[in-house]
Order: C-alpha cells, then structure tokens, then sequence
C-alpha cells in the first residue's frame, strides 16, 4: 500500500504549519518524518490518519484518494506516544477492542489476539491490566492492538518518545522486525535521530512545515544535500570557502568539489566532515590535508568512541557554520573521533582530514514584498539579492483572486527593471500581514525585505505612550503585524539608500545581543560592509567590566567574519535616542537592532526596537531572537 501526499498544506490560523508538501512512501516501507518540534511532522501523520483535515491537496492510498474519507474508511492504526490503552480492560481485551466494534467472531478474535499476543512478546500476559504492566509493555500492547485489524497503513507517532533507553532500544528493534514480517507500509514521526537511523528505509527531513530532503539514512549523513540536513543529522564540521579552479579554497587547503556538484568560480563552498572524518596526530600531516595545529579544549566519553573538541587558528577567507563558535572567540572549533581506549594525553595535536563532503551551492533566500506605494523596494532588493549571491521570491498580495493575472503581469514587467528578474513570483490572495506571515514561516527564507506605506512626519516625544500609538499607526497595520510574528530577519526600507556599506550594530549585555552581533557580522561579511558595534549607556561614568568585556567578544566575533569593526559607547538618556542620534551623525546606512524589548514585544511602551523604528530616516534590520542569517 503506497502512500502519496500531492501538494498537501495545513495551517492554523496564520500559521501555516505544513506547506504544499509532496511525498511519496513506498509500499511495505518503513518511512520515518524526522524533524524539530513544529516542524509539522505529527500534523503530516494526523493528516495520513484522517484525525485532521486538509486545508488543500491531496493523501493518495494505493492511487485511490482518501482526502475526505473518514479514519474509520481508511484501514489506518494508530500509535501515539502515550499509550493510550484502556485501564479499565485486560491486555486481551485491550487488543481484541477493534475487532469486537467490527463485529469480528468470538473464535477469530482470539486466533488474532493470540499470533499478535506472541509477536509483541506478551505471550502469557493477555489477562493484566495496564497497572500491572511495565511502560514498554503496555505500548507493545498499543501496537498489537493497532495492528490487530491488519491495516494496510500503520501510523506511529513517536511511540517510544516516553520511554527510558533501554527499552526505547529493544522496542525499536522489536518493531522494525514485526514490520518487516508483516510488510504493513509504516510511517513513524520523531525527532530522535539515531531512532530514525536504526529503523528507516528512507528518512523525510521536515523543517517548518517543508520537506528538505528525502533518501536512506546512510546517504543523508554521509551525503547531505542541504545545510540544514548537514547540521541536523548527526555532529560535525561546516567549513565555509570559496571556489576557485574546480576547487573549494579554505585558506591553505585546495579540496577538490565533485563534478556532480559544480560551482561558480569564486562562488561560496559549504564543506562538511564528520568527527569520524578528522585525525588528530603528533606530528605535521601532508599540507594538503592539514587544518593546523590545535589545542584540545574539551573531551567527552561516548562508550565507544571519545570525542575530542579542539580550537584551531582561523583559516584566512574561511568561515565556520558549525559547531558554533563561542561567542567573542576567533578561529576553528573541530571535533574529533578517536577510541575510548586512547584518550589524548597531549595539550596540542595536529588535525587533518580523511574525508570531507561538498554541498550543494546555494544562497540565502530573501522573501521581497512589493509595495507599489514604495516602489524603490524592489531595485534595492535586487541589489541586495545580488551581493548576498542569493535567490528571492518576489511576493504579493491581492484581495480578489481575479486580479492575480494582472498583477503577476504587471510584477514581472516591473521585476525585469529592478534586478530581480530571475525571481520567483508568488501571488497570494487575502489580508496583507496574513498572507507575508504564512509566506515567511514556511519559506525557509534568511532575509525578509518590505516598506512601510508612506508617512507624513512624527510627533515630537516618542517616549510618551499617546504619541508612540501614534505615529506606531503611520507604520501601517502590515509592518507592525509581521514585525509581531517575525521569526527571520526582516529588513524594514524606510529610505531609498544607494547602498550599505556602513552597518551599526545595536548591541546590549546579554544572550539576545549576541545573536544581533552574529546576524548583523554575517550580514556584513556577506555585502562586504563594515561595522559600528555600539552600547549605549544611561547616565554618567563610563561603562563597566561586563559591558567592556561583552564589547570586546562581540568585536571578536565581528573579526573572525573578517570584517573590519570599531566599538562606540555613547552617553544618551535612553538607549532610542542614543541609536538615532548615532545612526544620524555616523550617516549609517543601516540599523540593525533586536527584536527583544521588556515585553519581548515591539508594542512595549518602553520598547528600544519600536522607538528606533518609528524614529529612524534609514533602514532597519530587525532580528528575532534565536534567528541567524
């Protein structure tokens, strides 16, 4: 029984939590949903089941369409995480529970009971209650009872989620033997990896909403396609150079990139190795494979294997994506796998590479939204879209469906001055902050480019809550809507600047500032611009060790992006008037400021974020918390 998914999109209000998703599992495989808590897994299984209805799109059994059949049409078992068994019935009647509803007779019931009794391992216990059951028995109980009808489709929804390791592991295989002999195409959702690497045929990895790569589990953690799977699946290294003759150039090093993978000369190349790829030696390995010498920072016992976690120098024209760099720090952070049995016993080992992995050339993807009412938005984003050595989707929003034509027309006309001519263009239908909302949640997008409609001027004092609502209002109801769901980078163009090659980073003490740093640093690196790290103190004196000591690492995180940096600590009576008053006298070309105010709201009447953006004549980047670029 195949199971097809066509275009399927599910969302909840405005948010979108599964976006046009196509998917095929094959028949008698064991497909495993991988994915991050609301990534849109579990919505996918419920959606297979019947249990939650689809917004658009089609679920195919078989090639027959079971979009609007009810649960009880589909010939689907269901497994949740809670086992979900009735306490009240013993084991046996537990399993013969559909069956009995179905009408099935007393003698057959207790035939199927018996075999599934056996095949989960229960054989014997058929007359206790859930009370006397152990976690892992009673949801062996749960699976004998989904199966008991023989369904053509088996539905897991991560069944071993609340179960201690061990029986998590014995469970695991317990299931992936019972599957193979009964050849019931399985879906199983979970967010464990290793869980989906024992199990699996093949692995869909989702993430908001998106299926990013699909293919056996071997291949997707040797051979990843995307970043995100890089990361995702597994620990390990990405290295960030760039193409030159055929090669990727990561400071000394000349990898050669496959010729299934070509890239632009001079374009940006991710190369990724696992720890199990790196050596650590005591003496110098062949240049053409040595990252340097380093310094070992951290070890970890893994039973098998120990993994060693070294610092090394920056390699020049070379960036780190992961493992993250602390933050304040210059240079490479590797990890190493070397057997549990000889742990290091020097300071400084030389590291080199056995084996690495190129990934597919991509760029950062820049959602624009075209505003007739600013039309210099889209040649800046086209500029912008051009250096990031990115790809866009040009995005707008009509009331009437009968005026999609025409505005598509009239967008592509308009696109092809602009400089985003490669472009996709999406037309969407209804309100405005909804439609960008939905678009931006489920895009994958770095970078979020929009205007605020025209506005004739602010009132004088910002800081009083009257005049903040305001002039708040001028923003108009689709900026102040998005910037409240933000969750990537959203770049507001309040001026038609030539360029941006001056960045002022607004940064504070703190978690939250130093993903503004990282985000802003990258931002710069990326469009070849510098940077202003500035702290705004209140009062009089100087600022303290913290602060001086949070500078100085954020400037060193701005440096190892090798990008040119300076510090500005500047007295004002309110952080908001410091940035704006620094933004002008500086003639920056762009803000980039948190989303991050007391409230973790721009609506705060004390809000820095909201302040700097009524009062600012310059764009504005403004960064949700825990967001990169």
């Amino acid at each position: 029984m195949s199971i097809r998914f066509e275009e399927v999109s599910k969302r909840y209000g405005m948010q979108l939590i599964v976006e046009n998703l196509s998917l095929e599992v094959r028949d008698s495989e064991l497909f495993v949903l991988l994915g991050a808590s609301g990534s849109g897994k579990s919505t996918m299984l419920r959606m297979a089941a019947g249990l939650t209805a689809v917004d658009s799109g089609r679920i195919l059994f078989h090639d027959k369409d079971v979009t609007r059949q009810r649960p009880q049409e589909r010939g689907v078992g269901f497994v949740f995480q809670h086992y979900s068994i009735f306490n009240h019935m013993d084991v046996a009647q537990n399993i013969e529970f559909g069956l009995k509803i179905r009408k099935v007779p007393a003698a057959e019931r207790r035939e199927k009971r018996d075999k599934l009794l056996d095949l989960v391992g229960l054989a014997g216990l058929g007359a206790r209650y859930a009370s006397e059951l152990s976690g892992g028995q009673q949801q062996r109980v749960a699976l004998a009872r989904a199966l008991a009808y023989e369904p053509q489709v088996l539905l897991l929804d991560e069944p071993f989620g609340a179960l201690d390791v061990k029986i998590r592991s014995q469970l695991r295989r317990s299931l992936k033997e019972i599957q193979r002999n009964l050849r019931v195409t399985t879906i199983l959702v979970t967010h464990d990896q290793d869980e989906a690497f024992e199990l699996a045929d093949r692995i869909g990895l989702l993430e908001r909403g998106r299926l990013v790569e699909v293919g056996p589990a071997e291949s997707m953690y040797s051979k990843p396609k995307s970043l995100h799977a890089a990361i995702f699946l597994g620990a390990g290294t990405v290295l960030v150079g760039s193409a030159q003759n055929g090669k990727a150039i990561l400071g000394p090093l000349s990898l050669p990139i496959p010729d299934d993978l070509p890239h632009e000369e001079g374009a940006k190349v991710q190369v990724l190795f696992r720890p199990e790829d790196v050596n650590i030696l005591e003496a110098p390995p062949p240049a053409e494979r040595s990252l340097g010498l380093g310094v070992v920072i951290e070890q970890n016992f893994m039973g098998a294997l120990r993994r060693v976690r070294l610092r090394l120098p920056q390699l020049p024209g070379t960036r780190q994506i992961a493992p993250s760099v602390p933050f304040g720090e210059e240079g490479l952070v590797v990890d190493a796998a070397v057997g549990s049995k000889m742990p290091p016993d020097k300071n400084e080992y030389w590291v080199s590479l056995q084996s690495y992995h190129v990934l597919e050339q991509v760029g950062p993807r820049v959602l624009v939204i075209d505003n007739d009412r600013a039309p210099f938005v889209l040649r800046i984003a086209g500029q912008l879209v051009d250096r990031l050595e990115g790809s866009s989707t040009l995005l707008s929003i009509v009331k009437d469906a009968r005026e999609e034509e025409l505005v598509r027309k009239d967008l592509a006309t308009r696109q092809q001055q602009s400089g985003l001519e490669n472009a996709e263009i999406t037309i969407r239908t209804g309100s405005v902050p909804e439609q960008i909302l939905m678009e931006q949640n489920t895009g994958l997008y770095s970078l979020v480019v929009l205007a605020p409609p025209p506005r004739k001027g602010v009132a004088g004092n910002m800081l009083e809550r009257r005049t903040q609502l305001r002039s708040l209002r001028k923003l108009g109801g689709t900026v102040r809507r998005v910037l409240q769901h933000v969750i990537v980078p959203t770049l507001i163009l309040k001026s038609d600047r030539p360029a941006f090659t001056r960045l002022l980073i607004c940064t504070a003490v703190g978690e939250p500032g130093k993903n503004d740093v990282r985000v802003g640093g990258r931002l710069a690196r990326r469009l070849g611009a510098s940077v202003t790290l500035l702290y705004v103190a209140q009062g009089s004196g100087g600022p303290k060790g913290l602060v001086r000591a949070h500078l100085e690492s954020a400037a060193s995180t701005v440096r190892a992006l090798e990008v040119p940096v300076e510090i500005r600590v500047r007295q004002a009576e309110s952080p908001s008037e410091g940035i704006l008053s620094e933004s002008r006298e500086s003639d920056c070309d762009l803000i980039v400021i948190g989303n991050h105010g007391p409230s973790r709201s721009i609506f705060g009447s004390s809000d820095v974020t909201l302040q700097v953006l009524l009062g600012a004549d310059r764009p504005v980047l403004i960064v949700p918390e825990g967001e990169s670029f």
